[in-house]
């Protein structure tokens, strides 16, 4: 470790003489390349629009199809997306230890994301299909099998997708325009799942309309994945990189400060606001009501989400990925705060809903910048390429918090007295009040009093990137 210190220490010293060469020389077209050309980010982004439209029903209708279309009892279904969501995050660790290891001709990302375009697809279905014949009892084992299948599928995709993202480019703006532009085009995604959740509210047969969507999403998600995953490129010289050592593959985040402290930050702000997307569709037809106005006020939040890309792109550049980030966690922790005490229609949930979008597209482009950087520290530390460590055990940390919040959030409208359909008691609006607003307050404020502590910039990530230059070289 002495080492390493005193390598950066003069890399810092330096400051930034050395140029970053181009790291490319070994790879698969331009991966690795400082400056990404469009047709590659296009590659990796274009999965998001077929993965967003059932994005959005997942995150907001999906509990509430289970509860009021196929009547399940609120805490057995929140009981259920729990377990998934823990499954899920512990098949990440995993899924990211074996696309470290691999090594195949299609690429150690590439191989598992084709593997996971045809699975993906079923299972959607899956979930949005039951068969009309199956009591309550079996209706939930299907749910519950469904559920597993779908997250073990989609995270035998997410892992080495999100790993392939980090090494597309080693440049430290480059990285925030990947994902800024990701960010774009995923919200070609989250309009389509906007305009099927509009459909699905208005439509008398319910299932049927789910059974459509998820088939043309299904195959959509397949195609795409498919397509998409064939025109990357990918590091050849990064086969072989990843650690060996389950031990070194679990702990190393750990031991990487700058991550360790991502990883407690996550854990907060996570617990705090996974409860909202599955309370939107409560909070806005038992507490406002407006039960009509959910899209239109999804498409306040959806608008500033999307076009404020370039805006976060140039102010990270010029002021830091830091405060501009640390900036979106204290605006959606005061919104938040807010709509406590919003319990009517009326002007102020629309320019709340605006300012949500506003601070939440923010953190879309910027979390993953910096995640990425904070990879690089650890090959800094370590020699070793372990994207599918990092970003697994920041999804078990961040799936395991909001495991515990669904949890939570079907218990509490369980004993509030929430019924299906009908105008919902007092304690029942509460408790939503509560999860939808106090929760996801907190967890985002006392996030950013965390995240004040980050400290690796872009200086320092360049004195980083000089180390790892000039070992390659040599």
């Amino acid at each position: 470790m002495s080492d390493t210190a005193s390598d950066l220490e003069r890399a810092v010293k330096r400051g930034g003489e050395t140029t970053h060469r181009n790291t490319s020389t070994s790879a698969i077209g331009e991966a690795g390349a400082e400056r990404l050309s469009l047709p590659v980010i296009w590659a990796y982004s274009f999965p998001r629009v077929g993965l967003g439209i059932m994005g959005i029903l997942f995150a907001m209708y999906l509990l509430k199809f289970a509860t009021d279309v196929l009547l399940l009892a609120p805490a057995a279904m929140g009981t259920l997306l729990a377990v998934a969501r823990i499954w899920d995050a512990v098949s990440d660790p995993l899924a990211g230890y074996l696309s470290d290891r691999t090594r195949s001709a299609a690429g150690r990302r590439r191989s598992w994301m084709f593997a996971a375009a045809v699975p993906m697809g079923l299972t959607l279905v899956m979930i949005w299909s039951p068969p009309l014949w199956l009591d309550p009892f079996w209706l939930l084992v299907w749910m519950g099998v469904s559920l597993l299948l779908y997250e073990t599928a989609s995270t035998t995709f997410f892992i080495p997708h999100g790993a392939l993202g980090v090494e597309l480019s080693p440049n430290y703006h480059e990285r925030t325009r990947l994902f800024g532009w990701g960010h774009m085009i995923g919200g070609i995604g989250m309009a389509l799942g906007l305009a099927s959740l509009q459909i699905l509210q208005g439509a008398e047969d319910k299932r049927a309309v789910a059974f459509a969507i998820s088939v043309v999403a299904g195959v959509s998600v397949t195609a795409i994945v498919l397509y998409s995953t064939r025109l990357l490129p990918e590091r050849a010289d990064y086969q072989g990189r990843g650690t060996n050592e389950m031990r070194k593959f679990v702990l190393d985040p750990f031991r990487n400060p700058h991550a360790r402290l991502l990883l407690v930050m996550f854990a907060i702000e996570t617990f705090g606001g996974a409860s909202i997307a599955l309370l939107v569709p409560y909070y806005v037809e038992y507490v406002l009501p407006m039960k009509g106005a959910m899209v239109p006020i999804m498409i306040c939040y959806v608008v500033p989400w999307i076009l404020l890309t370039p805006i976060w792109m140039r102010l990270a550049k010029r002021f830091g990925k830091k405060q501009v980030w640390l900036f979106s966690m204290l605006l959606t922790a005061s919104a938040f705060g807010a709509i406590f005490f919003v319990t009517e229609a009326g002007p102020a949930i629309w320019i709340l809903a605006f300012m949500l979008g506003v601070g939440g597209g923010c953190g879309s482009i910027i979390a993953p910048a910096i995640k990425a950087d904070v990879i690089d520290y650890d090959e800094f530390m370590t020699g070793e390429r372990k994207e599918g460590a990092y970003l697994a055990i920041w999804n078990l940390i961040r799936k395991s918090a909001g495991a515990l919040a669904a949890f939570v959030t079907g218990m509490v409208l369980q004993f509030t007295g929430y019924e299906a359909n009908v105008a919902q008691s007092a304690d029942a609006q509460f408790g939503i009040r509560v999860l939808f607003s106090l929760l996801p307050a907190s967890g985002y404020l006392i996030g950013a009093l965390v995240f004040m502590r980050f400290s690796f910039n872009e200086s320092e990530h360049d004195a980083v990137r000089a180390v790892l230059d000039e070992r390659a070289a040599s």
